[in-house]
């Protein structure tokens, strides 16, 4: 099942401020991808993968839309 990056971090267990320190950002840039305002690069994707032990396949970059 699809997971947006909030998702996959909360699963974890870990706050923003936890996921940016494994990650080398801070929670403003955790933040920021969560609330679609930014994305991840190429390069952090493949960390995002590593450390959150989800896929980029499995992920969601665009905000599920509500009715």
């Amino acid at each position: 099942m699809p997971l947006t990056l909030r998702a996959a971090r909360v699963n974890k267990g870990w706050t923003q401020e936890q996921a940016g320190v494994k990650l080398g950002v801070t929670s403003d840039v955790i933040s920021n991808w969560e609330r679609y305002i930014n994305y991840p690069d190429v390069i952090m994707l493949g960390k995002i993968e590593k450390e959150y032990g989800i896929s980029y396949n499995e992920l969601i970059f665009l905000p599920i839309k509500s009715d």
